[in-house]
């Protein structure tokens, strides 16, 4: 297939979705993290824990008061660090 088709294939089938004539092959939902859990859990300050995640201590306190939510990449990470500590280490070592 080209490029073209693959994407008409992929809009078709998004129309289809939405319209519920087609359920979707695959859906993947996160829980909402408790960050300011996770955070106390590794015994760190919002600072650090800002620093490896790549984001502003603004945004940490954000979701620690659940003004708003980690969505995308960042609910993917909070969710691999609950599961495995480690993985917060590997990223505040970078």
């Amino acid at each position: 297939m080209t490029i073209f088709a693959d994407l008409e294939a992929s809009l078709k089938e998004a129309v289809a979705i939405e319209q519920s004539t087609q359920q979707a092959s695959r859906c993947t939902r996160y829980d909402m993290a408790d960050v300011k859990a996770i955070r106390q859990q590794l015994n760190v300050s919002q600072v650090d824990f800002a620093a490896a995640l790549g984001t502003s201590v603004d945004t940490i306190k954000s979701w620690e008061s659940r003004r708003r939510n980690p969505t995308g990449l960042a609910a993917k990470v909070l969710a691999a660090i609950q599961e495995d500590r480690g993985l917060f280490y590997q990223l505040a070592r970078q």
